[in-house]
């Protein structure tokens, strides 16, 4: 056989290394059966682009959560500390008006305490971060480019022992943040620390703020149930070191934004059809949804500037909730034909902030206790971004399925929703239902 033929001939066999998915070739597609057979189908194009699968490659079942892990860094600042402990590391502390209204932000929180990657010291050997004359986004993204992999693995090892399973079998990454800006990314890196397969398939997504860990989800759930067999974990972290900065007189919104976040890690593991010899599903992904709220582009936006991420937040954003919300979630429930009380569902909610919280109970007029996972994470941790969503899926575990929590009515939903807020202002809709609820 010459050469030519061998690589054509090579070129048309199914790759038996395939073991999950479909490998496709012109106008046919290979796969594996049930009882991993390579098998073969035709395929038809619809518009020239799109190509319809045969069923055999697709999951039977909606892709679930098999396993949940979070972390943080060892920094602790209590809440009530933290407005003096700002001001005199930003050498700031002649502004005392300004001290005392981002005082009264802080006790108004409902946080108690939240955890940094950075310190005091590390501000010290920094003074560039407190410098706007001086370009600092350099030295924040070579700090967060190991510091952001090293705490999403943190979560992702605490995921992946839980699933019982070795992370060799993960075929799939999504990670998501706003906390790095390399290439290549924080994918490639988590990877390597994890020790994942060189063939597992990467997908990075960058800047969704709040909504990063609903969109990863989104994008998990699709990969799972299109491709047989799959594992995807989905990975989430955030340092609040790149939008750091001193305070500003002007802008009301750096006071909130850092009395508000913290930094935080998450990771989920997500498949369909699981093993149930081994994997233990927690929540099925059952339906998707993304919608903008129109004419709020410049509600939440963010933009890497030469001293980090300016990140702007309105503060219109409650009101925004209490206007649009309803909208947003019935037309996600649509598809599904759901009916009730939105009472009958649990909620897991971003926890932005207190504002926000009681602006989406009060709009849908939610029992007390039924935002209370949210309002925990809060408490503790303070606004993670994206990865706060993971932590309140967490805490919402806990509660349905260890019988953490003393809200019987929590404990009796099935159905429930998760919801993310994001840059646009866009809203990231989950519908969910909880496994032997």
């Amino acid at each position: 056989m010459s050469l030519l033929s061998y690589a054509v001939d090579a070129w048309c066999r199914p790759k038996p290394f395939l073991a999950f998915g479909h490998c496709l070739v012109p106008r046919r597609v290979y796969f594996r059966d049930t009882a991993g057979s390579w098998k073969s189908s035709d395929v038809s194009a619809v518009n020239g682009r799109n190509i319809k699968l045969p069923t055999a490659c697709r999951a039977d079942s909606p892709a679930a959560i098999l396993a949940i892990g979070t972390s943080n860094p060892p920094n602790c600042m209590p809440q009530d500390e933290y407005a003096d402990w700002y001001f005199r590391v930003t050498k700031s502390e002649h502004l005392e008006e300004l001290k005392a209204k981002m005082k009264r932000i802080c006790d108004k929180s409902e946080i108690k305490k939240r955890y940094f990657h950075h310190s005091e010291e590390l501000i010290i050997r920094h003074p560039e971060f407190l410098a706007d004359t001086i370009p600092s986004i350099d030295t924040r993204l070579d700090i967060t480019a190991n510091a952001m992999p090293e705490l999403a693995a943190v979560a992702a090892r605490k995921a992946i022992c839980e699933w019982g399973r070795p992370a060799s079998e993960i075929t799939h990454l999504v990670v998501s943040t706003y906390s790095g800006a390399h290439m290549p990314g924080a994918d490639l890196q988590l990877a390597s620390l994890l020790g994942l397969n060189h063939s597992v398939q990467r997908t990075m997504l960058y800047y969704h703020g709040c909504a990063a860990a609903s969109s990863a989800l989104r994008v998990a759930k699709e990969i799972a149930e299109n491709n047989r067999g799959a594992r995807v974990l989905v990975a989430c972290a955030e340092l609040s070191l790149i939008f750091f900065q001193t305070p500003d007189e002007s802008r009301h919104d750096t006071l909130v934004m850092q009395a508000l976040f913290g930094d935080g890690g998450g990771a989920v593991i997500v498949g369909s059809d699981p093993e149930t010899t081994i994997e233990r599903p927690l929540f099925e992904l059952v339906s998707a949804a993304q919608a903008v709220i129109p004419k709020t582009e410049h509600s939440v936006c963010l933009k890497l500037s030469k001293n980090g991420m300016d990140y702007h937040l309105s503060n219109e954003l409650p009101m925004l909730v209490a206007e649009n919300m309803e909208k947003c979630l019935a037309d996600a429930c649509r598809p599904l034909s759901l009916r009730g009380d939105w009472n009958d569902l649990f909620w897991v909610v971003h926890p932005g902030s207190r504002a926000i919280l009681d602006s989406f109970e009060e709009c849908l007029n939610l029992k007390q206790g039924k935002l209370s996972a949210s309002r925990q994470v809060l408490s503790e941790y303070g606004n993670m971004s994206g990865a706060g969503t993971i932590f309140v899926l967490d805490e919402m575990r806990r509660r349905l399925h260890d019988n953490h929590g003393d809200e019987d009515f929590i404990k009796k939903c099935e159905w429930g929703a998760m919801v993310g807020l994001g840059p646009g202002v866009t809203v990231e809709t989950m519908l969910m239902r909880a496994i032997d609820a």
